[in-house]
């Protein structure tokens, strides 16, 4: 069976494109990697990037685009909707095929150790890959934003980086490791009131009492003069799209808000589209292995080579 990795870095640019594709640029200079999936947002000021493939390759092209992405990205001159500390915010490694989540904190390690001794910039370790448990989570790692972290990581020794100087530049700190496949839906709301999303998010996450497995911020949307709730479901199997969907369309019809329309951000395995249509149709019996090209993909995956 081949080993496949997926990464999925988070950027902190969406509104220049000439800057993107230097980017991508720097993923495709490594043979052997692809790219699946760019997702730009200007309101967020960011962009996601997925790229697959074997573990050194891979590992290879997340240090190149971390590496051209702190020589275009000024953090100084940044501004964006969501909380963000780096050029190159967040690099997940994701297992596939072949491959463990272990494998992918080891990745996660060899980075970052990288990305400290030969581009000196501060890097922590979350998820599998975490050093510390008040560091497992990427929102508290995040805490304070860049501009606190400024202040913070020269100052408070529980914020001082795993690897690399205890010191922001303009391209901040870049957040490294390992984790399984994370959702990220953001549904818009009619209404330019951010204090709505705000409180729907508190409801919902789960470190609040919410639904199980959910991460969630309200935001303001300039672009559109709408509110946004973003929600992250680490874990598709406990809260899946539609409970989340329907817990905020629940929340918000308490003020008399509609929602406007949902969006996911990137790429997402087929057994959570899967539980969506199992439930919408009232299909018990309806799973990932009924969709025709995963079935396809299963059986080309078991044929020998």
């Amino acid at each position: 069976m081949a080993t496949i990795v997926e990464c999925v870095p988070i950027f902190s640019e969406g509104r220049r494109d000439w800057v993107i594709d230097e980017l991508l640029g720097a993923v495709r200079s490594v043979a052997g990697v692809r790219v699946l999936e760019v997702e730009k947002d200007p309101d967020h000021n960011r962009t996601v990037v997925a790229f697959a493939g074997a573990p050194e390759p891979v590992l290879e092209a997340a240090f190149r685009v971390v590496r051209r992405a702190a020589d275009l990205i000024d953090l100084d001159q940044h501004e964006g909707a969501h909380p963000r500390i780096g050029a190159a915010d967040v690099v997940p490694f994701v297992p596939v095929a072949g491959v463990s989540l272990a494998d992918c904190a080891e990745l996660a390690r060899r980075l970052g150790r990288r990305l400290g001794e030969e581009l000196g910039l501060p890097v922590y370790l979350y998820g599998k890959a975490a050093t510390r448990p008040e560091r497992r989570e990427l929102p508290d790692i995040r805490r304070g934003e860049y501009e606190g972290l400024k202040v913070a990581i020269a100052s408070d020794p529980a914020r001082a980086p795993d690897f690399g100087p205890a010191r922001l530049g303009p391209a901040g700190a870049t957040v490294v490791g390992a984790r399984l496949p994370l959702i990220a839906y953001n549904i818009n709301l009619q209404t330019d009131d951010v204090a709505v999303a705000k409180t729907i998010a508190r409801k919902v996450r789960e470190s609040a009492g919410g639904l199980p497995a959910v991460r969630a911020i309200g935001l303001s949307l300039a672009g559109t003069g709408q509110v946004q709730v973003s929600l992250n479901l680490t874990d598709y199997r406990r809260t899946g799209l539609l409970t989340a969907f329907r817990a905020v369309s629940d929340e918000a019809a308490s003020p008399g808000v509609e929602v406007a329309g949902s969006h996911v951000v990137g790429l997402l395995p087929a057994e959570a589209l899967a539980e969506v249509v199992a439930e919408t149709l009232r299909s018990p019996n309806f799973a990932a292995d009924r969709i025709l090209e995963r079935a396809l993909l299963v059986r080309a995956e078991e044929e020998p080579s």
